[in-house]
């Protein structure tokens, strides 16, 4: 040490025995930004500027470790995509902003070309080179680098061809000169029928066929509008049904429903039989269609419709995901769907070995297809056994519309739960559902009392998107969709209105409606009635019902 300067600083710290002589600030702490170098001093140490790419410091210097520690150098990231001009790329293609730099990828859909040679507009065409009608769009499904095409919401047809359609339900409004089906003329081009149904074959639509059985007989009063009876025969006419012996499957018995228990029973319950013919309560309901397998209840009272009888139902939900912990098999993991892919009682959110083959998940490439081997030829991490249909039911990934749930893979509502949410009797009818296309269609009837029609397929996230067309003028209620249902009084709902309306009855409240699309969280204390119908019906908040 001269008499004048010193060449070193001298520090000593509680925690180490030996004094530390600091010539190496940019190891000790750090004062530089990670992308800046740091030069030792002496005394002192300094930053470069931040690099190309980034902005802030121009540089810094410093003495003495409090300083280092205390007064960091940061460089910011520019984002050359944001700069107006794309980066530089062509305006039509992607810029992708990466850490201190940036790169132009590829023209965007319906443009074709290169970052030399420019990015030139053509609709319709892929950046894989498929060629779609400029009225579709580009689809790239799941785990796969091909593309193919849709029609856009309004146009029908395979996606390489598109038409207009005007009533929304996924047929050209005339024939589109192909071969595909999907390019076949709608059978009744003013009204959505997306299952083209067609009892007499005669190329018109049932649902706007004046006499769609073809039996000389109107539908309206055709006892049985869909099947030819021309002698009208109804064994039980005095009934409620007005079902022709032909369409009624009670002919003796008037069943205004036409209701089916048993096939109801079978298709809501695990597997379509019972062939061991269980039944652990005793009640003289099998397991596989008893609301409470392990409590007798020959009455089977449900009386907050959710599926789950009153004799067992506690509401205990730990996991709160809707499904109660005494039917739940993953109860301390959130799991609304129940999936169990293996069938071990063990759903699969809570499942270390989700197929049953010995591999567990995280090491398995088939995780919803046993393969004990885990073959994969192409080494791209995905098993042979299940490389295009994940679930393996059969079903093409780019097709299923649930790729991961083996016991689903289309909408169907041919089965379903109804729930009343207006007392019995207080005002209209109960609401009246009937279902088309194998059970991607639902149609309200007639207008009736609120209710909900809920489908027995559980699912956990999931996006889902379809059509809804309002046929009438001369009504306005609301229209909408739950998700979430837990039980009658304890669920989400979309609801859209066109127009201002108060409800019609102010008991037990004034209850106004506004126009738009709503979301409401529906958490009723009371459940179904007049306070949870006219707080559904109300735009805003309604204490203990809805929000």
């Amino acid at each position: 040490v001269s008499s004048s300067s010193c060449s070193y600083i001298r520090v000593t710290f509680k925690k180490v025995n030996n004094p530390v002589f600091i010539s190496e600030y940019c190891d000790l702490a750090g004062p530089c930004d990670p992308h800046v170098r740091c030069v030792n001093l002496s005394p002192g140490y300094r930053c470069d500027a931040c690099p190309q790419g980034f902005t802030g410091s121009s540089g810094l210097e410093g003495i003495g470790l409090e300083v280092a520690l205390h007064n960091r150098q940061r460089c910011y990231d520019i984002d050359e995509c944001a700069d107006g001009r794309n980066g530089g790329c062509d305006p039509n293609s992607a810029c992708t902003n990466t850490e201190g730099s940036f790169h132009c990828g590829p023209c965007h859909s319906g443009f074709v070309g290169n970052q030399t040679l420019g990015c030139r507009n053509h609709p319709g065409l892929c950046p894989d080179g498929t060629v779609c009608d400029p009225n579709a769009e580009c689809v790239r499904p799941t785990r796969r680098t091909s593309f193919h095409c849709e029609c856009k919401i309004g146009w029908a047809g395979n996606g390489q061809v598109c038409g207009p359609d005007r009533d929304l339900d996924g047929w050209p409004d005339h024939d589109l000169g192909c071969s595909d089906p999907k390019c076949r003329k709608d059978n009744c081009v003013g009204i959505p029928n997306s299952g083209q149904e067609d009892a007499d074959g005669n190329g018109v639509g049932d649902i706007c066929d004046p006499d769609a059985d073809c039996d000389g007989i109107p539908n309206d009063p055709d006892n049985c509008p869909l099947v030819a009876n021309p002698d009208q025969l109804d064994t039980d006419e005095d009934g409620a049904d007005k079902q022709g012996d032909a369409c009624d499957n009670c002919p003796t018995v008037p069943n205004f429903d036409q209701g089916d228990v048993l096939r109801t029973i079978w298709t809501t319950a695990p597997g379509d039989n019972n062939p061991d013919q269980r039944d652990s309560d005793r009640d003289g309901l099998g397991d596989v269609c008893d609301n409470c397998p392990r409590v007798p209840n020959t009455n089977q009272v449900d009386s907050d419709n959710d599926l789950v009888g009153d004799a067992c139902d506690t509401d205990l939900d730990r996991d709160r995901d809707g499904v109660q912990d005494s039917d739940d098999n993953c109860p301390n993991i959130a799991n609304s769907d129940q999936l169990d892919t293996d069938n071990d009682g063990r759903g699969d959110e809570c499942d270390k070995d989700i197929d049953n083959d010995g591999v567990p998940n995280n090491r398995d490439n088939c995780r919803l297809v046993p393969n004990p081997y885990q073959e994969d030829q192409d080494n791209d991490g995905v098993g042979d056994i299940c490389q295009d249909d994940f679930d393996k039911d059969d079903v093409p990934n780019h097709l299923d519309n649930c790729p991961n749930n083996s016991k689903i893979f289309s909408t169907d509502f041919r089965t379903y739960q109804t729930v009343v949410l207006d007392p019995e009797g207080d005002s209209q009818i109960d609401p009246h559902w009937v279902i088309y296309n194998k059970g991607a269609e639902i149609v309200q009837t007639m207008n009736s009392d609120p209710g909900l029609a809920v489908g027995f397929d559980e699912f956990g996230g999931v996006d889902f998107e379809g059509t809804f067309f309002v046929d009438t003028e001369i009504d306005d209620d609301y229209v909408g969709f739950i998700f979430s249902y837990q039980n009658n009084h304890k669920f989400y709902t979309v609801m859209w209105k066109k127009n201002t309306q108060t409800y019609w009855q102010a008991t037990p409240f004034r209850a106004v409606a506004e126009p738009g699309i709503q979301l409401k969280l529906v958490n009723s204390r009371t459940g179904p009635g007049q306070m949870m119908r006219n707080s559904l019906w109300h735009t805003g908040d309604t204490e203990e019902q809805v929000r």
